[in-house]
C-alpha cells in the first residue's frame, strides 16, 4: 500500500461527505459522477479500507473520519496560509465549524464571538447539538471545535475547561400547586413521578438526573414534553406546562419576579462545560478559543463549587 494520500482524492471525498451525495459532490468540484466515484473507490484502495457508507446521505466510516478530519485541517491550513500570504481573494472568508449546546448558544457563547477580532472577517458554522454529543461531531470530522461535557480529549484535539453551567429546578406556582404540593408538606420525590416534566429532546437527561438525585431511580415522569429550543423551553415552563431544569440564567429573573418558584432551594444540576478543538496551528482557530474561554470565564461557574 502506497503511504502518499493524493490531496484530489480527500478533496473528493470531503466533498462527497460535505455534499451527501457523489452527485452533488460532482456539481461542486464540477466534475462528473463517474470521477468523483473513481477517486473515491481509488482513495479506499490505497488506504485497504472503505471510508464511506453508501446512504442517502453518505456517511464517513470510522476510517473515513480520520480522512475526513485530515481533509478539513489541510483546508484549514490551506485558507490560514493564503491568508497570511495576503492571496485571499475578495470577499473571501474563512469559514470555521463549531458544535456547540443549545443552551450555551442561547446565553453566553454568541457574545464569546463578538470578542473575536473583526479583522479576522471569519464566518461561523455552528451545529447545535447537546453538549453530551458535541464530541461525536469532532471524531467524525465535521467540527473543528466544540464545547462539549466531556474532560476527556477526541484523538487529535486540545481540551480545556471553561467552568459550569447551573440548572435550576423550576415551574409556576399554580404548576407547584398543582402537582408538586407547595405548602402541603408533601414529599416532592414522591409528586415528582406523576408529575408533568419538560424535555429538551429524547437525550435531554438533566431533569432525570436531578429526579435521581432525590431517590427516583427511574428519573422523572413518564408525562413527558418535549421542547427542543432553549427559548421555547423556558416559555414552557412559564406558561405551566410542566417543571423543567433552566439554566440559571434564565430562571433567575422569572424568580425574581414570582412567575416561577425553585422546586427545592438545596438541590441544582451542575453540568461541566470544556473546549475541544483540533491541534492545529491556525491564528483564526486560536482566537476564537481565546475569547470563549474569556466570556466563560465571566459568566459559568468556576470548576470549584461555588
Amino acid at each position: 500500500m502506497m503511504s502518499e494520500l493524493p490531496l484530489d482524492q480527500v478533496r473528493t471525498l470531503l466533498a462527497v461527505v460535505d455534499e451527501g451525495t457523489f452527485d452533488a459532490a460532482a456539481q461542486a468540484l464540477r466534475v462528473t459522477p463517474s470521477a468523483v466515484s473513481q477517486r473515491v473507490k481509488a482513495l479506499e484502495q490505497r488506504t485497504g479500507r472503505v471510508l464511506l457508507m453508501r446512504t442517502k446521505p453518505v456517511r464517513p466510516t470510522e476510517s473515513g473520519e480520520a480522512v475526513v478530519r485530515f481533509a478539513r485541517q489541510l483546508a484549514r491550513l490551506e485558507r490560514d496560509t493564503r491568508a497570511a500570504l495576503g492571496m485571499s481573494g475578495p470577499g473571501e472568508s474563512a469559514r470555521l465549524a463549531i458544535a456547540v449546546n443549545s443552551d450555551s448558544l442561547a446565553t453566553w457563547f454568541l457574545p464569546a464571538l463578538r470578542r473575536v477580532p473583526e479583522e479576522l472577517d471569519l464566518c461561523y458554522e455552528l451545529r447545535r447539538e447537546d453538549q453530551d454529543h458535541t464530541a461525536a461531531l469532532l471524531r467524525e470530522g465535521l467540527v473543528m471545535a466544540a464545547v462539549t461535557s466531556s474532560p476527556k480529549a477526541v484523538t487529535g484535539c486540545s481540551v480545556r475547561g471553561l467552568g459550569r453551567m447551573r440548572y435550576v429546578p423550576v415551574a409556576t406556582p399554580g404548576f407547584a400547586d398543582r402537582w408538586l404540593g407547595r405548602g402541603t408538606g408533601a414529599e416532592l420525590r414522591e409528586l415528582l413521578a406523576d408529575a408533568p416534566v419538560l424535555c429538551f429532546d429524547r437525550r435531554d437527561d438533566l431533569q432525570d438526573s436531578f429526579a435521581r438525585g432525590l431517590g427516583l431511580p427511574a428519573g422523572a415522569g413518564a408525562r413527558r414534553h418535549s421542547v427542543p429550543t432553549s427559548e421555547g423551553f423556558v416559555e414552557a415552563v412559564a406558561a405551566g406546562m410542566g417543571w423543567g431544569m433552566l439554566p440559571e440564567v434564565h430562571a433567575r429573573p422569572l424568580l425574581g419576579t414570582g412567575e416561577l418558584v425553585t422546586l427545592t432551594r438545596d438541590r441544582v444540576v451542575d453540568v461541566p462545560l470544556f473546549w475541544q478543538q483540533w491541534k492545529l496551528d491556525s491564528p483564526a482557530l486560536a482566537a476564537v478559543a481565546e475569547a470563549v474561554a474569556a466570556e466563560a470565564a465571566e459568566t459559568l461557574r468556576g470548576t470549584r463549587s461555588g
